[in-house]
């Protein structure tokens, strides 16, 4: 949440866009009047509006003035295409100029939250960690994508009994996951620095004795080898689940020891209906193609278990999309945390949110087409 050293810094006026800096001149004008908008997005959504509403009432307050916020849905309830998700009133001179920023933080946050809720209702025995930060244009942006997933994963864990998102990777939007700080094994940069990746476990183990021991397995090319000499080399720590190995292979290439026709091999041992059915061309890449494939997490299980490690837990990253886990869940890939910052929308477009005012003067009124925004007596 911004604090209020960050709300007074804001320049609204330089901020918003110039048509509603000029129709708050022309009010003060010809003389103001309250006015009702109503704010919704195109498409389904879970609601996730405390940020906005937060942030009208915070600046309502450090301006002197004062709105009335009349909420349509609970907070992870389901929105549907066209549907307000609040009503917002007060002086039309000191809200006009507020729209801009009252969107930015509206829709990508409800279309986060529905994203995050369809990941964790496809494979609920799974936990998720956001690592959406660096993937994001800004701490706003950051702050906006870890508030959605966890009104998503929140829903999904009180109607579905799913993990769903059990952390996420900066201190600053810990507190959404119930954290103190953020969550995270390690980046390719140390295992460079390291020189190997059993070396890089044992300096991180040095400066973290109290922490599971992350593998990062690709930055060789060497995903088995590299975590099978990890495993051994900390045998009590693996034995105990106190070791974790994420797979984040990019799509130039498989997973060690894997090809097309070994991926196929794999999954039919441990998963043979995922084959089955007819799949699309991106169904097929995600199940066995190169990268994070479905196939490259059994052949790790496999691995794993038949060294005598079957306690090691699996964390799978890389492209997990809401589509790519209906794939994993088609094979049933044993994965204990998948990492995303891929619950963001494929198309922005889609996280626009948009308002209209509804009322003048406690006279309902709209522009022609969007009469379905008038509220509806009760």
């Amino acid at each position: 949440m911004q604090n209020s050293n960050e709300l007074s810094a804001i320049n609204v006026s330089a901020w918003t866009d110039k048509y509603f800096s000029n129709t708050r001149t022309l009010i003060e004008h010809f003389g103001d009047t309250k006015v009702t908008y109503a704010f919704f997005l195109r498409r389904p959504v879970l609601c996730a509006t405390r940020l906005a509403t937060e942030w009208i009432q915070a600046q309502a307050a450090s301006r002197g003035f004062s709105v009335t916020i009349e909420t349509t849905h609970n907070e992870g309830d389901w929105v549907g295409a066209g549907e307000p998700l609040f009503y917002l009133s007060g002086s039309f001179a000191l809200l006009v100029e507020l729209e801009t920023l009252i969107l930015q933080k509206l829709g990508s946050a409800c279309v986060a939250a529905y994203n995050a809720y369809e990941m964790c209702q496809t494979l609920p025995s799974v936990a998720f960690l956001a690592m959406d930060a660096r993937h994001c244009a800004g701490t706003q942006m950051a702050e906006m994508m870890a508030y959605g997933a966890s009104v998503g994963s929140k829903v999904a864990q009180r109607t579905l009994g799913a993990v769903g998102f059990i952390g996420n990777a900066t201190d600053a939007t810990a507190h959404f996951f119930g954290r103190e700080k953020g969550l995270g094994t390690v980046p390719h940069a140390l295992i460079g620095y390291a020189g190997s990746t059993l070396k890089a476990a044992e300096m991180f183990h040095t400066c973290f004795p109290d922490e599971n021991i992350p593998i990062l397995a690709d930055y060789f090319g060497r995903e088995i080898t590299d975590t099978l000499e990890v495993c051994n080399a900390y045998s009590d720590l693996a034995h105990d689940g106190k070791i974790g190995v994420r797979l984040d292979t990019h799509g130039g290439r498989f997973l060690e020891g894997l090809d097309t026709q070994e991926s196929y091999n794999v999954l039919g041992r441990h998963a043979p209906e995922a084959l089955r059915d007819y799949r699309t061309e991106a169904e097929l890449h995600d199940l066995i193609g190169t990268g994070v494939s479905a196939a490259a997490i059994w052949h790790m299980r496999e691995t794993l278990d038949h060294a005598g490690f079957p306690k090691v837990r699996i964390i799978a990253s890389s492209g997990f999309t809401p589509q790519k886990c209906c794939s994993m869940a088609y094979a049933k890939a044993p994965i204990d945390v998948i990492g995303t910052g891929s619950f963001l929308p494929e198309k922005w477009s889609e996280t626009n949110a948009t308002a209209d005012i509804i009322a003048y003067g406690g006279t309902p009124m709209v522009k022609v087409g969007r009469e379905f925004l008038l509220k509806k007596s009760r």
